[in-house]
């Protein structure tokens, strides 16, 4: 199973090191395990230790006002935009 994982997560890993893994993937699964058997009912997600209320701003679209200085930059533009290689056929 652990030689398995690194595979798919394209690790790496020693043939020597994979009994210490599969015994650190094993305790962390029956950690994982021991938090499922916890109730939960009525417990509301904890975001943050404040009841804070977001502030917001009025979503409105721009141009930015500066095309020209955002551009000044850009290896290759084309008629105000940024131009890029084409990646579909």
């Amino acid at each position: 199973m652990v030689r398995r994982i690194a595979g798919l997560a394209r690790i790496q890993v020693a043939e020597e090191k994979l009994p210490g893994l599969a015994r650190e993937l094993s305790a962390i699964l029956g950690f994982v395990e021991q938090l499922s058997e916890v109730d939960t009912q009525g417990v509301h997600p904890y975001t943050s230790p404040v009841e804070t209320q977001i502030k917001a701003r009025a979503d409105e679209v721009t141009d930015g006002g500066y095309p020209d200085d955002i551009l000044a930059n850009a290896p290759e533009k084309d008629d105000g935009y940024f131009a890029v290689p084409k990646v579909v056929e």
